[in-house]
């Protein structure tokens, strides 16, 4: 894989995932360095560095001594054939995974700050246990003793939740939403009512 492939696939893949052409570098840059260790002969620890505009790498190689110092640093940059072939297979293999990780990651931080939003989504599918709501990039999840007694959700109707609950997991965030917090009634009063949102009006307490 030449420099000028490289480039354009970092690009294509930036667009395809809408993600920043510098969060896949440092994707990249952390699977070459992974890669790196996997092959035979490779030094304890490298420090893998790219020019963005070139697409030149650098690998700078350190031993370990018995204290767990970095020692012996020296430059073990492969040649271009080998650091093709490194790039190329690093694509295949360490790439997807890496990048879903990042994916994960922004879509917790998108929701980690949001307990106690109101949110809009599409009902999924809904059993006795709970319903699952599409938010558009995630689903969240509202369980059978967060909904209203008697109502019946059908799958494609819009509804608004409000977060209790974001978790981090190893499949991207876990967001439990409740359509009976009191909370719900004061957000959706501070929608409706532009003096409660401006602190004009303020609401001591709320049921339902």
């Amino acid at each position: 894989m030449s420099n000028l492939d490289m480039s354009e696939a970092i690009r294509l893949l930036a667009q395809e995932k809408g993600m920043s052409e510098d969060d896949l570098l440092h994707v990249l840059v952390d699977a070459l360095a992974s890669a790196y260790k996997r092959r035979p002969g490779a030094a304890d620890e490298v420090v893998v560095e790219v020019n963005p505009t070139t697409m030149d790498f650098t690998f700078t190689a350190y031993d370990l001594d018995e204290d767990g110092n970095w020692v012996n640093e020296r430059d073990d940059t492969p040649d271009k054939e080998d650091l093709g072939r490194i790039a190329a297979q690093t694509f295949r293999q360490v790439m997807s995974q890496r990048i879903r990780e990042v994916e994960r990651d922004r879509k917790f931080e998108e929701y980690a700050n949001r307990e106690g939003d109101i949110v809009t989504g599409i009902i999924q599918q809904t059993d006795t246990r709970y319903t699952l709501l599409d938010l558009g990039r995630v689903e969240a999840l509202l369980p059978q003793a967060e909904q209203v007694p008697y109502e019946r959700p059908n799958p494609g109707d819009r509804a608004k939740a409000y977060i209790v609950e974001v978790r981090k997991t190893a499949k991207g965030p876990q967001i439990v939403v409740s359509r009976t917090h009191p909370g719900l009634i004061k957000r959706l009063f501070e929608l409706e009512v532009p003096e409660i949102a401006d602190g004009i009006v303020e609401i001591k307490a709320c049921a339902r």
